[in-house]
């Protein structure tokens, strides 16, 4: 039967890596009903995916929701709406509630990181719980033209912190794990980001550079994809971008796949085209746009903390090589932050 399938030659590498145990999968099952698992990829397989945590599952609405159907939104909203109501409905229930199928609410349970609609409900449940300990309700952070600055104070300063905190409890630690080890092996580490998201970049490039890592971080794509073609099997690509769809630091996130190099993706979509080219997925908050306050600021603050736990997780691993060569670059410039004597 394999012979009936052929690869277009105008499908690339990395579409094949990842695409071709989808298609063995789907023409096996709607050739003999059954459902049969998908062939393994090549290489290491991918670590496993915790469900998230029940206060992570408004993070998660908030993060996944733009990039669902209508069917699978109202479900979302209505289980992160009403927490405590959802929890004691059947499947069929939420299914009646949200005028939906039973087949849409399993799928958007599984979205959400969960294997199944009992473990939704078992996390919904604990979110009820929690909300109703006493915590402090929700405030909105959009800031009017006539806002007093006190309380354009107060409402980035929660923004940001619930911005941290989504991010927090969103952030996959099996994948953050894997992709620190990748970091602390590698031969020479790459990070492509444009706009707010190369100031990120910028960032993480400068820490690794000051613990001993060969690091380099892009925003001039051409530079970035001429680079790219350079890494090979035990380095590690990052790309940064909050929409998951930024062309060019998709592209040579692609180069670098297709060479072989590790591959690391930090988003607020992690179904957006960039997961395709990425080993390992970072996810951040995705908070909700305004006039005054655009996505770009949100985003960095999550980006931001995503980077320090990559490079706080990587000076433990290496702490024995790190701890020496952050003492040597406080030493280098302990004198430009002495006062001058005349």
């Amino acid at each position: 039967m394999s012979s009936m399938f052929t690869l277009s030659p105008f499908l690339t590498p990395p579409s094949a890596r990842k695409y071709l145990s989808i298609v063995t999968h789907d023409v096996k099952e709607s050739f003999t009903g059954a459902t049969v698992p998908p062939a393994p990829p090549s290489g290491p397989p991918a670590p496993a995916s915790a469900p998230p945590a029940p206060a992570a599952l408004a993070a998660k609405v908030r993060t996944l929701a733009p990039s669902m159907t209508r069917s699978m939104q109202r479900v979302a909203e209505a289980v992160a709406g009403d927490p405590a109501g959802c929890a004691a409905l059947t499947v069929t229930g939420l299914a009646e509630l949200t005028g939906t199928s039973e087949a849409t609410v399993v799928r958007t349970a599984r979205l959400l990181g969960y294997p199944g609609y009992r473990d939704l409900r078992l996390a919904l449940a604990g979110l009820a719980a929690q909300q109703q300990s006493g915590r402090a309700p929700s405030v909105t952070a959009d800031i009017a033209v006539d806002d007093p600055v006190a309380d354009v104070v107060a409402k980035l300063a929660y923004d940001e912190q619930q911005t941290l905190a989504d991010t927090a409890a969103g952030l996959d630690t099996v994948q953050l794990g894997a992709a620190v080890a990748a970091l602390a092996a590698a031969r020479r580490v790459d990070i492509y980001g444009v706009g707010a998201s190369g100031l990120v970049a910028q960032d993480l490039g400068q820490k690794l550079l000051r613990i001993g890592l060969v690091a380099h971080a892009h925003s001039d794509p051409h530079l970035a994809v001429t680079n790219a073609v350079q890494l090979r099997s035990g380095d590690v690509a990052i790309a940064i971008t909050h929409s998951g769809s930024t062309g060019d630091v998709i592209e040579p996130l692609r180069v670098a796949f297709d060479h072989g190099a590790t591959t690391v993706a930090i988003t607020g979509r992690p179904d957006g085209p960039v997961a395709q080219y990425a080993d390992h997925v970072l996810t951040t908050s995705t908070a909700r746009e305004s006039e005054l306050r655009p996505a770009a600021m949100s985003s960095r603050t999550s980006q931001l903390l995503v980077v320090d736990c990559l490079f706080t997780c990587v000076t433990q691993r290496t702490y024995e090589t790190a701890a020496p060569a952050l003492a040597a670059s406080y030493e280098a410039l302990a004198h430009r932050h002495s006062p001058r004597t005349r």
